[in-house]
């Protein structure tokens, strides 16, 4: 048994690759380059992390990812959970919430799974990824990490899968969590935690195949982009308010109209906020959309509510039964 000043031994760890900057090279225009393997072994002493693996399931930019794609990358991860490893998922910074919102949803493990990337490519004066990818290891790799679901780890702050958003094209702390702010920080390859959220259960989508967009809204909309989108049938919409929960009344009946026959989920514009239930009063507030048939996403963005909708409509969820997934987030 290990005295109680001695730190627990450190869990295996395995890096998954899914492309992006952090693999890229080249001065004219950076293109894909290093895969799992020789991202480890570009980082002195990495290698020589003890039990730690590399694999890659894809080597592209994360715009070019497509669902089937996400979720394999995400099964990957979840498998490797399962046995106890700790997962490092280094990917492409322009989809990486999606992806690791989606990995929350289908991760049902204890062990750490953590994503992370760069802004400036590998060939970069100041190049992030080394001490991203050193930090996520060390994330993945940390006991108190466990039990946590799914992480972003960037520019040395961690932060949980459904609250992070890219909030910043260039930065290096490119990543933020305007509703909660970061779980913790990693410093001298230390990571500390000193707020955790609740875990939702998780589903297990056989494949990702229905269709669901994101309409937003704005002032003085009369209805075209709803009545567009809804022309071509998809299987769910994500719908954005302003304010609270609040748009035209005629739009808003429109929507209701929408919400009888597919599911029809609701975020509010600002970053920070959800829903309100009975401030408002006047036609169109959120009185009035909470007495229609759409599901308020809570403090979910747009784009995490999105993969939220596509792993349910794929589980074949009822629309009460999104609702009540979606009810999780809404508090």
């Amino acid at each position: 048994m290990p005295s109680r000043t001695q730190p627990p031994p450190a869990r295996r760890v395995r890096v998954i690759a899914a492309g992006g900057t952090i693999g890229m090279r080249g001065s004219g225009g950076a293109t894909p380059e290093h895969d799992a393997e020789s991202l480890v072994a570009a980082v002195p002493g990495l290698a020589a992390h003890p039990g730690i693996s590399a694999t890659t399931v894809v080597n592209l930019p994360s715009a070019h990812l497509s669902l089937e794609q996400q979720l394999a990358i995400c099964r990957e991860a979840r498998d490797a959970a399962r046995r106890g490893i700790g997962v490092v998922v280094t990917h492409g910074t322009d989809t990486l919430e999606e992806t690791a919102m989606l990995c929350d949803i289908v991760n049902d493990a204890e062990a750490p799974v953590v994503f992370t990337g760069a802004i400036r490519p590998a060939s970069a004066p100041g190049a992030d990824g080394p001490a991203n990818l050193v930090d996520a290891v060390s994330v993945a790799a940390s006991e108190d990490a466990a039990g946590l679901g799914v992480l972003v780890v960037f520019g040395g702050e961690i932060h949980h899968a459904r609250v992070v958003r890219k909030t910043d094209t260039t930065s290096l702390t490119a990543f933020s969590s305007p509703q909660m702010g970061p779980l913790g920080r990693v410093t001298e390859g230390h990571p500390t935690i000193w707020s955790r959220i609740p875990r939702n259960p998780t589903l297990d989508p056989p494949q990702l195949d229905k269709r669901v967009f994101i309409v937003p809204t704005s002032s003085g909309d009369d209805g075209s982009l709803a009545r567009a989108a809804l022309s071509t049938e998809p299987d769910g919409v994500v719908i954005g308010t302003l304010g609270a929960g609040h748009m035209a009344p005629a739009l808003l009946e429109l929507w209701a109209e929408a919400a009888e026959r597919m599911p029809v989920v609701v975020y509010c514009r600002p970053e920070r906020g959800v829903i309100l239930n009975s401030t408002y009063g006047y036609a169109g507030s959120e009185m009035d959309l909470r007495l229609t048939n759409v599901i308020p996403a809570g403090f979910l963005s747009p784009q995490a509510a999105r993969m939220k909708l596509l792993a349910c409509l794929a589980s074949e969820l009822s629309i009460d039964e999104v609702r009540w997934a979606f009810s999780q987030d809404d508090g």
